[in-house]
């Protein structure tokens, strides 16, 4: 199993109140000048929040939601500390509860 760690707001605040599109950007571009593959996802409606040992999380974070979901804990810090208003902590996957950490129940457009 692996630990993940994760950002999670509302979707309209992660993706339309705050400039994320520019720090996943900024760090893409990182990942790529120092060859190091990427180890952080943005999910719409993320699947783990589903989980049963989730359901306090999900209750405190407006719907739907998002999540910037990373293997990288200090990623994840950074971020809390520079987007202020989310909720932060960790999961492991797979489980039988969460089968996939980066999975989605939004809609494919």
């Amino acid at each position: 199993m692996q630990t993940y760690y994760y950002v999670l707001a509302s979707r309209r605040f992660l993706l339309q109140e705050e400039p994320i599109e520019e720090v996943l950007k900024e760090r893409t571009r990182h990942y790529h000048e120092q060859e190091k593959e990427i180890d952080f996802w943005l999910v719409p409606q993320p699947a783990f929040l589903e989980a049963p040992e989730m359901a306090q999380i999900k209750s405190q974070c407006p719907q739907p939601a998002a999540a910037i979901i990373s293997t990288n804990s200090q990623f994840i810090t950074w971020l809390k500390l520079r987007l202020e208003y989310v909720l932060t902590g960790e999961f492991e996957a797979p489980s039988g509860t969460i089968p996939n950490a980066i999975a989605s129940l939004a809609p494919v457009s």
